[in-house]
């Protein structure tokens, strides 16, 4: 079998016997324990945020006041942008491994590259909010400082805590696509060298699954942070 669009065998200067581990008996046998790893992976991945989760959650029953009024200091527009570019990326992700299965090597290579893009754009803007973050004394520890708050009976404490929530959840956020931009830009120059084919495109699908659940932790961030009801 050939690449559709390139014309060079999958297997050329990477034979299959160098994608085998000595350990696995088939391709087939490498992918079930990949996949099994990378699930089993996403598993401790959902208790780490799941802590967090349920932290925020206790502290924003416990002081509804002081985490909407740190809410009201979120750019709701520059969330929801970063919303869109996320599933976007999401999207591109999901084509590369399409693309990976059926052959298509470009459109491959173009769709991870596009799938980094939208990645640097998320980073970008979230760099741009934590800068306005600081700007207004914004970020917990000695020079926090809320200047006129919109809610009345607020207590500062309550809404720098929402801001030591905000930070340590996002940024941890930040840093997991940090890691994935760079494991896509990895795959996208083994793509560009036609490593992977129809009959080997494992690390694609591993790291797409770790791709969409950093996108799916984002969907539920967004929400909790930056659309808490005020009337609450």
């Amino acid at each position: 079998m050939e690449w559709t669009d390139v014309g060079v065998r999958p297997t050329e200067g990477f034979a299959m016997s160098s994608l085998l581990a000595h350990h696995f008996d088939d391709l087939e046998q490498q992918y079930d324990a990949a996949s099994l790893g990378m699930w089993t992976f996403l598993v401790t991945e959902v208790l780490f945020f799941g802590g967090l989760f349920t932290g925020y959650a206790v502290y924003r029953f416990a002081y509804p006041l002081g985490f909407a009024e740190g809410s009201l200091h979120l750019d709701v527009a520059l969330g929801t942008v970063n919303t869109t570019v996320l599933l976007l990326s999401s999207l591109t992700m999901a084509l590369a491994v399409h693309g990976a299965q059926t052959g298509h090597r470009r459109a491959l290579v173009g769709l991870l590259t596009a799938t980094i893009l939208l990645g640097c754009v998320f980073l970008a803007i979230k760099l741009f909010e934590y800068h306005d973050k600081f700007e207004h004394h914004l970020v917990p520890g000695h020079a926090f400082m809320l200047d006129h708050p919109e809610l009345k009976g607020v207590d500062p404490r309550h809404v720098e805590l929402y801001y030591l929530f905000y930070f340590v959840m996002t940024s941890l956020h930040a840093l997991h696509m940090v890691i994935g931009v760079v494991a896509v830009g990895i795959l996208t120059v083994f793509s560009a060298q036609g490593r992977y084919s129809p009959q080997y495109h494992t690390p694609i699908e591993m790291i797409g699954l770790y791709w969409h659940f950093v996108d799916i932790v984002w969907v539920f961030l967004f929400p909790l942070l930056y659309l808490i009801d005020v009337q609450t």
